[in-house]
């Protein structure tokens, strides 16, 4: 299976394979006299906040393109709603605001601000929207820009996004893009070759939503071995009658070929499970290669090691160093039980899905995590013209 790699491509059409997509970043360097077309969009997710930065084609009115130059994060865990992850956002967020603004010398009404739907959902959740409106405010004080706008965007905002950012126009209405976030799982699918009609498929449980209901189960045992347990006995619970629920409630299996899965946990599964195509921003994915790698995630994580798996690619052409890396990348992010819980509500999700007598095309798009919210600054940028 071919993957073709595109520098500037429109927002609907993020890159090619078999079709489908793929998104790459590239690293820029600023440079004063070439940074009329340069926008940026910061997002404060469940996990911590996003910094997206896109250069627009010139037609950027018209046709949308842009190149996708930077995509970096600050973790601060804002969902746990403590002061001290309270205040590590709001500097997390003006670091990056300056960072746009001082390093890419991109203006301030060219940087977007976003709050997440899951961090809505689960402060709708928890009553804790006095938090998010009190972050917003602390921003604008922090950056001094009190009229800023600052979008609280909900599930259906933020799937319709995603689709529009990742799935390529070829594929626009055959496709299902779930996407699974820290705080929660959101996506759709077209209906009768209309944008504006989305049909939404929303979890409220996300990779660390699912991690920290297993934490509280622990008490004294901080064994894997009861991890494991406790992790199953908390995705057998709301979390798996809310994925039945919300499957059947789609019509999605009948209206759609292709699943694509994006979010931290996709990009964490396809490096560690296909790391022979760690160049590749999108790969296939397969049922039995999941479930096998979610139970060694508990049962043989030692042999899961950056070095371990790089040096089982069989195609010596390939860099295991920087196979290597990429891996490290992850496991930085994500510690064994980070993975166990993500990776088994993907498993979960997909199981669904995962047909008899049809079957689908399920993929993982590793760099979604551009994808939504530089649809959301395109569209931005349309409605300036």
């Amino acid at each position: 299976m071919k993957f073709i790699s595109i520098k500037f491509y429109p927002v609907i059409i993020l890159s090619l394979i078999s079709g489908f997509v793929q998104v790459n970043a590239q690293n820029f360097v600023a440079n004063k006299t070439k940074t009329d077309n340069l926008y940026a969009g910061i997002d404060v997710g469940s996990k911590g906040v996003k910094l997206s930065i896109i250069q627009m084609g010139k037609n950027a009115s018209v046709t949308g393109s842009f190149t996708a130059i930077k995509d970096t994060a600050i973790n601060t865990d804002f969902i746990s709603f403590t002061p001290a992850t309270f205040s590590a956002t709001v500097k997390g967020m003006s670091s990056l605001y300056n960072v746009a603004l001082s390093e890419y010398n991109i203006p301030a009404t060219k940087i977007f601000t976003v709050i997440s739907s899951g961090i809505k959902g689960q402060a709708e959740k928890e009553n804790k929207m006095g938090n998010v409106k009190a972050l917003t405010d602390s921003f604008k004080i922090y950056i001094n820009d009190p009229e800023r706008s600052v979008s609280i965007i909900d599930a259906m905002g933020e799937a319709r996004l995603s689709h529009l950012g990742i799935v390529p126009e070829a594929r626009r209405y055959n496709t299902f893009l779930i996407d699974i976030g820290s705080g929660n799982t959101k996506g759709g699918y077209f209906r009768n070759g209309n944008t504006k009609e989305l049909k939404l498929f929303n979890l409220s449980w996300g990779t660390k939503t699912i991690a920290n209901a297993t934490d509280k189960r622990l008490e004294e045992d901080k064994t894997l071995a009861n991890y494991k347990k406790q992790l199953n006995r908390v995705l057998a619970g709301e979390p798996n009658n809310e994925i039945v629920y919300a499957v059947n409630e789609s019509g999605a299996y009948n209206m759609n070929d292709n699943f694509a899965f994006s979010g931290g946990i996709a990009w964490a599964v396809a490096t560690m499970l296909y790391p022979e195509l760690s160049e590749n921003s999108v790969v296939p994915l397969n049922f039995e290669d999941l479930n096998n790698f979610n139970e060694k995630l508990a049962g043989n994580y030692a042999n899961m090691s950056p070095e371990i798996l790089a040096n089982n690619v069989i195609d010596k052409t390939l860099n295991k160093t920087e196979i290597a890396n990429e891996i490290r990348k992850v496991q930085k992010v994500f510690d064994q039980k980070a993975l166990m819980a993500g990776t088994s509500l993907l498993l979960n999700i997909v199981r669904q899905f995962e047909g008899t007598l049809e079957k689908k095309n399920f993929f993982l798009v590793k760099n979604g995590q551009v994808g939504w919210i530089s649809a959301y600054v395109s569209q931005s940028v349309n409605n300036m013209y």
